[in-house]
């Protein structure tokens, strides 16, 4: 009979992806002053979208990890139909849907951009427009960990070959009266809320398979494990996703 194998436990598994490119983006202000990716209030307008900084958040921050969509040289290429994007978020654009459902209560006809846009694959969908992507498109929320879930999102899509390499977009907008009722109800010190960032905030990671010309160096941890890189508390659970884009920033110093 053949000796076990020695199999690491599942703290030290770490899954061979490449990171090709990451950013995170505070448009805070003057509050972000001090963070990394802190970004003057005022974002570029994105056509079909009002009211809310969700959907151009993601914009810019999805623009200035992977390039000038127009550009030979941005992070997609040729390889739009071997591209995948998943984002995730908590609350997803409470901006827009609340301002729709006060416009409900109040009698006012309702607006067909207001829905439009209130669906959080609608930005991506924008965005695969410009870069030419149209591998799969998933949005998902999670109450204790979306950068997580994204992030063992992104490694099955890889490993199942329905992708060579990930967009992962963790996106959160500044929490309103709602978004803070839901954190006070339903946080349970046995396993609490994912913490939400200061306030606006977007961070994106470019996966790839291991060998496709990504920083060899530069591997995410699992879903499994911490990721590399210290931790960015004013981010909160996009951290996880900022911390990503530091360990890959720090290797390359």
């Amino acid at each position: 009979m053949s000796a076990p194998r020695n199999i690491p436990p599942a703290k030290d598994f770490v899954r061979p992806r490449e990171v090709a490119g990451a950013v995170c983006l505070a448009p805070w202000g003057e509050r972000a002053a001090g963070v990394r990716g802190g970004a003057p209030e005022e974002l570029p307008k994105v056509v079909g979208f009002v009211l809310s900084r969700f959907s151009p958040v993601v914009n810019a921050a999805v623009v200035k990890c992977l390039g000038d969509p127009a550009a030979p040289d941005n992070l997609i290429g040729s390889a739009g139909d071997r591209t995948a994007m998943v984002l995730a978020t908590m609350y997803g654009d409470t901006v827009t849907g609340d301002t729709a459902t006060a416009r409900m209560v109040e009698g006012q006809v309702h607006s067909p951009l207001l829905f439009f846009q209130s669906v959080t694959t609608s930005i991506l969908g924008h965005l695969t427009k410009k870069y030419g992507i149209t591998g799969p498109l998933t949005s998902l929320s999670h109450l204790t960990d979306p950068g997580g879930e994204a992030l063992l999102l992104a490694d099955s899509l890889l490993e199942a070959d329905a992708a060579d390499q990930v967009v992962v977009v963790g996106v959160e907008t500044a929490a309103n009266e709602r978004a803070r009722s839901v954190q006070d109800r339903l946080t349970d010190a046995r396993e609490p809320l994912g913490a939400l960032p200061v306030s606006d905030a977007a961070a994106v990671v470019l996966l790839r398979k291991a060998g496709t010309g990504a920083d060899p160096s530069a591997m995410l941890a699992s879903a499994v494990t911490e990721p590399d890189g210290p931790a960015a508390p004013e981010y909160g659970w996009l951290s996880r996703l900022v911390a990503a884009g530091r360990a890959k920033a720090g290797r390359a110093a």
